[in-house]
């Protein structure tokens, strides 16, 4: 390969580049709230009694200069006490708490970064391949 058609080749990647990532991050976020999901469904994390919480987490993705952004989160309010426990405080109306931590979010992130790094190294390749 001469250095024209490498500099041909990597300008035609560059221009495909974006999009490979943003896909990728976005279907890695979807795969990480499946993960908090599964990890919502009972012990070690919290119980499912109406599985109202569990499906309340959401994935907010959005694009940036070169690649994408993504957010996994919900708005309930019970999301923080579940993840890291409410152990000897009170709450606003002075009920006296020690409710141990149910992680499920914690135990997703490394297979999340596992996916990911495995995501980008597959968009590279769907771009230079």
């Amino acid at each position: 390969m001469t250095p024209d058609e490498l500099a041909d080749r990597l300008d035609a990647a560059a221009d495909r580049i974006t999009p490979a990532v943003q896909r990728r991050v976005v279907h890695t976020a979807e795969l990480g709230r499946g993960m908090i999901r599964a990890n919502a469904t009972g012990r070690p994390g919290p119980n499912v009694i109406t599985g109202r919480y569990r499906s309340s987490w959401e994935v907010v993705g959005r694009a940036i200069p070169y690649g994408a952004q993504c957010t996994i989160g919900t708005k309930a309010p019970q999301g923080r006490r579940l993840e890291f426990g409410f152990f000897d405080m009170t709450d606003s109306l002075g009920r006296h708490y020690f409710q141990p931590p149910f992680p499920h979010v914690g135990p997703a992130i490394p297979r999340m970064e596992a996916v990911l790094l495995q995501q980008m190294r597959d968009a590279v390749e769907e771009v230079l391949g």
